[in-house]
């Protein structure tokens, strides 16, 4: 436990925000465990970069001495405390421990080694063996036994002081077969997460709920969704011939360089990151416009993903996961393959992230990086026929999330005319859930295999824009002076001056305070907002700004008095305006695994600090409402959402003048300029 911390690489990072080396990893245990805090009984829940507080990063230059700390997240299963710790592991000092910090009442996310050892624990229970044995099932190798969180509100209360999980029961059919194929429906089985002691066996009350988990009363579905599989489960399956070949290629290489960390390509710059919690983050995003330095971005990825399933039923009414705050998109990132998961002249970059012992792992090709092709930028023909044409090249930076039954593929898109776009494709497995022969589809969802239906539910993705546009950057570390207004568009009424009622006029409405902070969507307005910097101008007057535009905004369609929505409020609005505080990451709360009230959102906007001409940070509210549908089973096609920022006024006409006309047939001339 005292070993000597082991030095660093020669190679020292050359920007505070460069991810975290195994190395410095390790290093970071060892000075935790030289210091005397750690216990045998302790586990990591997380360790991660302590980024600088953003004042000092704005105002770092290169050549200044590079900062570094981790901060870790940690509890003791003997006696369910959390902590957490902050070490200084800077290359130029000696490295100590800044901080070691009890946070009472806190449960921290679980994490991969656990869910592991949850059902390892579970299938060596004899009480387990003997429940799914009642239902004809005694091979233990075709069982997923799948670990959950709790809302503190639906825990079986006199559990609550508890690590507490409670576990789904699946079944494959073969060795290679579907493991969400077949679900053992009416048991769930309640464990202690630091000891994997079996607290209680939970079984449906209603005898023909309870006895369709058996296998000899399971409905025979199609489950199976490779081709090898699905040959020999449905009649007269034969796999589609493959398209023509079809290659992306760039003979002369990318158009993009990657130097530890910092992505450059056509006008833009972009630090790319990468946390267990976040997956990926961009940071310092900038636009070079002739011999300025413009920033837009300083900070953006998804902060919270909210998951509730709108079914009240025994086997649903626990199932609200919280994919980032209870488990993490980092954690859940897998890597990449050229040809299946990315197309084209493909660069990687690893991701490096800790067990719950510390110990670090490599998760290689965990961001992709390439351009597409991305259609017409802009074309006019005009009454000469004199055609002029330009085509769009998009960068694309990416990862992939595997969070148990469901996949979350993530995709920045920096575009030529100085838009941002963000896509999450959604696919994987649905959750499914059997029905008693004769038994009726219940209200919240849909038929989608032999008596087997698909609950109603959503997805909440929450991301978080640290938008700074236009800073001024020739007083080093000064932060952002900027005000978010909403802009609604509105039809005049028909008048003295408006004969035939066209006149469409827009209404700008600044949000003035915190206690206005939470927005909501108007279609028949089509409302958006602006960020402004209304320090900054373009050549006509108007504050140089962004604007943020919301098409995949959900409803959260929930009672406020309701468990998880007392959880996460944050969902209940598409839009967020905060000032910024370097510590208001997590809009749910900094631990919101077992929770039972909000810490994050409603507490931050609590103090109504003014909004205007500061440093904002826009929150997003996005996703899927996923009423099923037959199609989407027994394998989801990808359903695409997101948000757009674009230039509005940052620029004073359009910026992709300057793009070259591309070449006709791929090679040779241009079309016509």
């Amino acid at each position: 436990m005292s070993t000597p911390p082991s030095s660093l690489p020669s190679s020292s990072p050359s920007h505070p925000l460069v991810p975290l080396s195994a190395a410095e990893l390790t290093r970071s245990r060892e000075l935790l465990a030289a210091s005397g805090h750690l216990a045998e009984t302790m586990r990591f829940a997380s360790v991660a970069l302590a980024e600088p507080p953003k004042a000092e990063l704005l105002a770092w230059r290169e050549g200044d001495p590079v900062p570094r700390r981790t901060r870790s997240v940690l509890w003791d299963r003997a006696d369910n405390r959390t902590y957490t710790a902050v070490v200084d592991i800077s290359p130029d000092g000696p490295g100590a421990v800044d901080e070691w910090r009890h946070l009472p009442d806190e449960v921290p996310n679980f994490t991969v080694d656990e869910w592991h050892e949850a059902e390892e624990a579970l299938k060596a229970h004899p009480r387990v063996q003997e429940a799914l044995a009642a239902r004809g099932i005694t091979d233990l190798d075709l069982v997923l036994l799948d670990t959950w969180t709790y809302g503190r509100e639906v825990m079986p209360e006199q559990w609550r002081d508890r690590r507490l999980g409670w576990a789904d029961v699946w079944r494959r059919e073969t060795p290679t077969g579907s493991p969400y194929a077949h679900p053992v429906s009416g048991l769930k089985f309640v464990l202690d997460m630091n000891t994997f002691e079996l607290l209680e066996v939970h079984e449906d009350d209603d005898e023909a709920r309870r006895a369709v988990g058996a296998v000899d009363a399971s409905p025979v579905v199609v489950g199976e969704y490779e081709a090898d599989l699905l040959t020999e489960v449905l009649p007269g399956f034969t796999p589609r011939e493959p398209l023509a070949r079809l290659d992306i290629t760039q003979p002369d290489g990318p158009g993009f360089s990657v130097v530890d960390g910092l992505l450059t390509w056509d006008r833009w710059q972009v630090r790319l990151g990468f946390t267990p919690r976040e997956g990926l983050v961009l940071h310092e995003l900038t636009w070079v416009d002739g011999d300025q330095r413009r920033t837009v971005g300083h900070r953006m990825s998804f902060a919270e993903m909210v998951v509730p399933y709108r079914d009240p039923s025994f086997d649903h009414y626990r199932r609200t996961a919280y994919d980032i705050g209870e488990w993490g998109l980092g954690y859940m990132t897998t890597s990449l393959e050229l040809g299946c998961d990315c197309l084209g002249e493909i660069r990687y970059l690893d991701a490096v992230l800790t067990d719950s012992r510390s110990e670090p792992y490599t998760v290689t090709n965990a961001i992709c990086l390439h351009e597409e092709d991305d259609g017409v930028l802009w074309k006019h023909v005009d009454a000469n026929g004199r055609a002029a044409v330009r085509r769009a090249r998009v960068m694309v930076i990416s990862f992939h999330a595997t969070v148990a039954n469901y996949e979350y593929l993530v995709y920045w898109r920096l575009h030529q005319d100085g838009a941002v776009s963000c896509e999450v494709r959604a696919t994987g497995i649905m959750v499914t859930t059997p029905l008693p022969p004769g038994g009726a589809t219940p209200a919240t969802g849909v038929l989608v295999d032999e008596r087997t239906y698909a609950p109603n539910h959503q997805h909440f993705i929450v991301a978080r824009l640290d938008l700074d546009v236009d800073r001024d950057l020739s007083t080093p570390g000064a932060l952002a002076t900027n005000t978010v207004v909403e802009v609604d568009s509105v039809a005049e009424p028909i008048g003295p001056g408006n004969p035939y009622g066209l006149a469409v006029t827009t209404r700008t409405t600044p949000v003035r305070s915190e206690s206005e902070a939470a927005r909501s969507t108007n279609a028949a307005t089509a409302r958006a907002w602006k960020v402004t910097n209304p320090q900054r101008r373009n050549a006509h007057g108007a504050p140089v700004a962004y604007k943020l535009h919301t098409p995949s905004a959900i409803p959260s369609l929930f009672d406020p008095g309701a468990p998880q929505f007392k959880r996460a409020p944050v969902i209940g609005n598409p839009v967020w305006v905060t000032r910024h505080h370097d510590d208001e990451l997590w809009p749910a709360g900094d631990n919101p695994t077992q929770s039972a009230q909000d810490t994050g959102m409603s507490r931050w906007i609590s103090d109504d600090e003014p909004l205007e001409s500061t440093d904002v940070v826009l929150w997003h509210v996005f996703g899927i409402h996923h009423v099923p549908r037959p199609e989407d089973w027994p394998v989801m096609p990808c359903d695409p959402v997101g948000f757009s920022l674009t230039p509005s006024g940052f620029f004073d006409r359009n910026p992709t003048l300057d793009v070259a006309p591309p070449r006709p047939g791929g090679s040779g001339g241009h079309c016509h300029a």
